[in-house]
């Protein structure tokens, strides 16, 4: 298939640039692998759609504020560093811009002197390798919540007032440089309306990569290269995941991101059982699921990985008439848009 045939228009004032409150009152389209039904409901409408003995998937990563704004040492020209991965304890890989601020061994200071940081080496595809330094009784995480703000994507132009918003309420494990989105619906009464129902409700762990909002540049989808992405699947949620199918219930996997993260157990190791490892792992139209049920996910960029996986689960037709559909009744799209969920 080729890459225009995910494309679909979307007014640009569709593309949410902040979060509802409460979360759980966006728009929630539902749709069924086995129909052509569309309804319209709101999240908070999501446990109707869930089952007894059914199992929730959920991402648990929690983002880093990994966006700061320092000033190069000596000339105090405004350089801004976004952390993509840690090396080492203080050692990170950056991206930084402009970079010719940013030449090896040129040194920058945070936050009016809360950090400091020297780029140890330029790699071949212009990331910075710097190493932070501050006072001993910080760590770089606690510097990073007073001086970092939210990687939010580039199409959300306006500023987030509450960090948290961008963060699950079930977020635990820090890593991650972009939320997974689809969990952002979720608030502790519903999850605990949706577990009294008889649903349990397990966690994995993606972190997701910057990586994420790299456009698709080949043409044939086939021959795009997936970024790659550190998962944990603990033993319990594999436990849970398995007693699921074995009594006959659908597992429901909260995002792409715990898509992913299923279907790469499932291939690397046959079967679902506890795992921990990255994968580049590419899901479009003709991939046959062997782990997920259902799917709840947002809206996604046209000719985005994304939504090409949404087509591999749902079919691809119909994905695309759910898209029109949502423009026409002027859903909200993206991080911060409306939902849908797919059983």
């Amino acid at each position: 298939m080729n890459k225009s045939d995910f494309f679909y228009n979307l007014p640009e004032e569709l593309i949410a640039q902040h979060p509802l409150e409460p979360r759980d009152h966006s728009r929630m389209m539902v749709l069924s692998k086995d129909s052509d039904n569309i309804e319209h409901k709101h999240f908070y409408d999501v446990c109707d759609y869930l089952k007894e003995g059914d199992c929730l998937i959920l991402n648990n990563t929690r983002v880093l504020p990994a966006r700061i704004y320092g000033v190069k040492k000596g000339t105090g020209a405004n350089v801004e560093f976004l952390l993509l991965k840690q090396i080492e304890n203080n050692l990170w890989e950056t991206l930084a811009g402009p970079g010719k601020r940013a030449k090896e061994g040129s040194e920058f200071i945070f936050g009016d002197g809360i950090a400091e940081a020297k780029v140890e080496n330029v790699l071949e595809n212009g990331n910075r390798i710097i190493r932070f330094s501050y006072d001993k009784n910080d760590n770089i995480f606690s510097i990073l919540d007073k001086i970092g703000q939210m990687p939010l994507p580039h199409y959300i132009t306006e500023e987030l007032k509450d960090k948290e918003r961008y963060q699950t309420v079930y977020s635990k494990e820090l890593g991650s440089a972009a939320a997974p989105t689809a969990g952002l619906h979720f608030t502790p009464e519903l999850l605990e309306k949706i577990s009294k129902k008889g649903v349990n409700i397990g966690y994995v762990t993606l972190h997701v990569g910057i990586g994420t909002f790299r456009p698709v540049k080949s043409e044939k989808i086939e021959e795009h290269q997936m970024h790659s992405e550190h998962y944990h699947l603990p033993k319990e949620t594999a436990d849970l995941i398995n007693k699921t199918k074995a009594d006959g219930g659908r597992v429901i996997a909260v995002g792409t991101t715990s898509c992913r993260t299923l279907e790469s157990v499932a291939a690397f190791c046959g079967e679902i059982k506890e795992d921990d490892r990255n994968t580049d792992i590419f899901i479009y139209p003709g991939y046959k699921f062997k782990c997920i049920d259902g799917l709840i996910t947002n809206f996604h960029l046209p000719e985005s990985t994304l939504i090409m996986l949404v087509s591999a689960f749902y079919g691809y037709e119909k994905t695309l008439k759910a898209y029109k559909t949502a423009v026409e009744e002027k859903y909200r799209f993206f991080s911060f848009g409306d939902s849908m969920i797919i059983t």
